[in-house]
């Protein structure tokens, strides 16, 4: 099976060619950023250099190719110039699209992203569930807009696009600003992890990041053109979450609960920082708006359509600490106890 592939080599796009190159495949891997060439050296994976914006780039790097799988996109927090989002989100999706229906592609999955959806209330959040409240970034918009256009395309073009929607995910890989959660995990363990966003209650969905890659092969093995999947995992709390860090490890950190209001100041002296360095914010007032909401979600229609399940957040955290003990001499999870 010859497979297109961009954004391979983002946190989740580098993982996702990694597994199907072990299961024997032939892969044209997109790589926008030659530093990060080395990530796509893998058995049966071609490397080409170009970016998603060039339609013609991509008519050629995708020729013989039957599937794809649509992962790139700009996923950073802030932006310099806000088009950005759109020219590779959107545009850049369109261009992928463009390319695949001249190419006569038989299947491709676009990776969305679940804030799409919106925030939860009262119960989790499903795939054909009204958005409650408005959109929250220029991120999230993008994305929106490009569901849209994979909708588009296989409703009145004929093109079978299926989209997955994840939520947080954390694991092995690379660490990154894609990869947070692992990082925050890391930053737990070596005791540079102080605070716990507002009162602890907001939640949100976690999964490990081999059942998202699951999940992706799967919806490209099953998946229904035209429908979208979340692919999710436990809904819990920041305050279970790290509750279940400490007695998996058996560190016990005392960390500081922060209001919202003291968050978004923290916010907005991240941002006039930026305005005076010109470095990119850690964190911003509207993304710090977003941790404060409920995400719980749904994915039945995976489990029921595409065969999806995941691990339980103990057991993901349980390897998660153990690849990072192997990765930076921290004790291992079973160490910890």
């Amino acid at each position: 099976m010859k497979i297109f592939v961009t954004g391979g080599t983002g946190y989740l796009g580098n993982q996702l060619v990694t597994r199907l190159s072990a299961l024997g495949n032939e892969i044209h891997a997109v790589c926008h950023d030659p530093v990060k060439r080395d990530l796509l050296q893998l058995p049966g994976v071609s490397i080409y250099d170009g970016d998603i914006r060039d339609g013609a780039f991509l008519k050629r790097a995708m020729q013989e190719c039957t599937q794809v799988y649509h992962l790139a996109a700009y996923a950073q927090l802030w932006a310099k110039d806000k088009s950005t989002y759109y020219t590779v989100n959107v545009e850049g999706t369109r261009h992928v699209l463009d390319a695949a229906l001249e190419a006569g592609i038989e299947k491709m999955v676009y990776t969305s992203t679940a804030g799409v959806l919106g925030p939860s209330s009262g119960i989790p959040v499903r795939e054909t569930d009204q958005r409650i409240g408005e959109i929250l970034n220029e991120y999230e918009d993008s994305k929106t807009i490009a569901e849209n256009l994979c909708m588009e395309y296989t409703n009145q073009k004929g093109l079978p696009v299926t989209i997955v929607n994840p939520p947080r995910i954390y694991g092995p890989g690379l660490i990154n600003r894609n990869n947070w959660l692992t990082k925050l995990i890391q930053y737990y363990l070596e005791g540079k992890w102080k605070f716990i966003p507002g009162n602890g209650e907001g939640i949100g969905s976690y999964v490990y990041i081999d059942d998202i890659i699951q999940g992706h092969i799967l919806a490209m093995e099953k998946g229904k053109p035209g429908e979208r999947y979340i692919l999710s995992g436990e809904n819990v709390s920041y305050n279970h979450f790290f509750k279940t860090l400490e007695k998996i490890s058996g560190i016990k950190r005392n960390l500081i609960k922060l209001p919202l209001p003291v968050m978004l100041l923290a916010g907005q002296m991240m941002l006039l920082k930026t305005r005076l360095t010109g470095k990119p914010p850690l964190l911003t007032p509207v993304w710090i708006k977003k941790y404060s909401l409920n995400w719980a979600l749904d994915c039945e229609k995976a489990k029921h359509d595409l065969g999806y399940s995941y691990i339980s957040l103990e057991e993901g955290l349980t390897k998660t600490m153990d690849w990072l003990k192997e990765k930076s001499n921290l004790p291992s999870a079973n160490k910890m106890k």
